[in-house]
């Protein structure tokens, strides 16, 4: 299974933190690539080398900006 992966912005809910570029926890983030994939969303933010994964019920909002690249 390929992931989809699109452009947007994800808005998690409170109690839940993923890093920005600086290595600092946020709950919000603006121009990121999400892959939602069997209940998780993959996050790639710019400036970083991981894939972070965050559960379903983290999420407040997902913010599609563009379709993208097939992994």
């Amino acid at each position: 299974m390929k992931r989809e992966w699109r452009r947007g912005s994800i808005a998690l809910t409170a109690g839940y933190a993923i890093f920005n570029a600086d290595g600092e926890l946020v709950q919000n983030l603006a121009d990121v690539q999400f892959a939602l994939e069997g209940g998780f969303v993959n996050i790639r933010v710019a400036g970083r080398d991981d894939t972070q994964v965050v559960s379903a019920p983290a999420l407040s909002l997902i913010t599609c900006h563009t379709l993208g690249e097939q992994e």
